[in-house]
């Protein structure tokens, strides 16, 4: 049970605090101690940690890492469930629009950022045609995501940029977007720089600088494996890991699966692991750092969280 004295900004505070940034930056420990201090639960933001049973590769904090705080919106999908960013956006509003109702602050943690957006901006996601997205899909199995991501280029430059050329589902439901609404996918996200939000929020943006990141990084998968990473794969493997459109693709799980196969050895799983971690927080850190709404904050421990706090307590809200 939490015990914590709130901190007496809770009655200024905003409605919603997120706190963003790459992989490995520290926002879990961050998130949790801001909302240890000003009365709130954590809401995770994080899509992979949405999965249940994936825990050591997506770095979940433990139940004693915790600190207590309440988290909500973690272990919620089977690991054979395709993730969408809709179903997250209703769940992350119901979950915070009920922390509202019974006086605690939702602090939002996480680095994926449109999962982010999803929750404080007003983001409207087009719905699905199951015959587009099935004849897309198929290309997907015929050719591979090369060509689909050509098609994406000349349809929609920026997001062809920000989506990967191995990435074949987000391919494939970016350009299903364009073909069902006639315009861009990228057309659905309203800029950061319009400053709307659905709730008053501050968004705390973990600043670590890349050598010290790519170290950060190269440790934790060691701990990961060390932590028994593989073994975890293969029991997800057992439920159906293999066959999640989403899920099979996370990083580390993706690698440990292609060992699995054969594809690869287990150091060079290893190794692939840390380059495309290495990669993936190169891509969230400018993400975020295109959105000026984020006040970024460098430190360590105590130190990161009281400026955190002091932060807080200043009427800087987007």
């Amino acid at each position: 049970m939490n015990t914590a004295v709130p901190h007496p900004l809770h009655d200024s505070a905003p409605e919603v605090i997120a706190v963003v940034g790459p992989t490995a930056a520290g926002k879990s420990d961050l998130g949790t101690a801001v909302a240890a201090a000003v009365g709130g639960e954590v809401v995770n933001a994080d899509s992979m940690q949405l999965y249940r049973g994936m825990d050591i590769g997506t770095a979940k904090l433990t139940p004693e890492e915790r600190r207590g705080i309440p988290h909500h919106l973690l272990d919620i999908w089977d690991v054979t469930q395709a993730a969408s960013v809709a179903e997250y956006q209703r769940l992350a509003r119901a979950e915070i629009d009920r922390l509202h109702a019974v006086g605690r602050i939702p602090v939002l943690v996480g680095g994926s950022g449109l999962y982010v957006r999803a929750a404080i901006d007003p983001l409207d996601f087009p719905g699905t045609d199951p015959e587009v997205r099935a004849r897309l899909e198929e290309e997907l199995a015929a050719h591979g995501s090369g060509p689909l991501h050509a098609r994406l280029a000349a349809a929609d430059p920026e997001a062809a940029r920000s989506i990967l050329p191995s990435n074949g589902r987000r391919i494939v439901r970016a350009l299903e977007v364009v073909e069902i609404t006639g315009r861009p996918f990228t057309a659905n996200l309203p800029g950061p720089d319009a400053r709307q939000s659905v709730y008053t929020t501050v968004q705390l943006g973990v600043d670590v600088s890349r050598p010290e990141l790519d170290e950060r990084i190269t440790r934790r998968v060691d701990r990961m494996w060390e932590a028994g990473l593989l073994g975890e794969v293969r029991a997800l493997e057992a439920v159906g890991l293999r066959e999640g459109r989403t899920a099979s693709r996370a990083l580390g799980y993706q690698q440990v699966l292609a060992h699995f196969a054969g594809e690869c050895t287990e150091d060079e799983a290893r190794a692939e692991t840390v380059r495309a971690t290495k990669r993936f927080a190169r891509r969230q850190d400018s993400w975020f750092r295109r959105d000026p709404r984020v006040h970024w904050l460098a430190g360590h421990g105590e130190e990161l969280v009281e400026r955190a706090l002091s932060l807080l307590e200043r009427p800087v809200t987007a």
